[in-house]
């Protein structure tokens, strides 16, 4: 017998729970392979932590890299699930489509730019002081 979602939490919360955490996985697998943005995000990140490792930074600014790291992520992912319903509702060229995706195309710029930021404040004492 087929379970449905809601069944299957009634009759194993932590089968569910698993599930759930895989298809969010996934997702993010679905995110690196098909966005290279996402890719450079990723490596971004990764320099961002090990740089966060070689300076000792404080746990705030440990908060604030990692802070401003997920919210970039958050965005691309946004971006791109967007991205992925909008060309699934209309093959054609629509405005409000257009402006949709431009929309969140921006909220991705706003997140990278505000993370630099946070970067270079993070960073910046750390490389003047070395």
């Amino acid at each position: 017998m087929l379970l449905t979602g809601a069944e299957t939490e009634r009759t194993n919360p932590m089968k569910a729970r698993i599930t759930a955490f895989s298809h969010a996985l996934r997702g993010g697998l679905t995110l690196l392979r098909t966005q290279p943005h996402a890719r450079f995000h990723a490596v971004t990140a990764l320099i961002v932590l090990g740089l966060g490792g070689y300076f000792h930074v404080s746990r705030m600014e440990w908060a604030l890299l990692v802070f401003a790291v997920g919210i970039v992520w958050i965005a691309e992912a946004i971006n791109t699930a967007i991205e992925f319903l909008a060309d699934e509702v209309s093959i054609e060229w629509r405005e409000r489509i257009k402006h949709a995706k431009d929309i969140a195309a921006f909220a991705v710029l706003v997140a990278a730019i505000s993370a630099a930021v946070v970067g270079g404040v993070v960073f910046i004492p750390h490389l003047l002081t070395r």
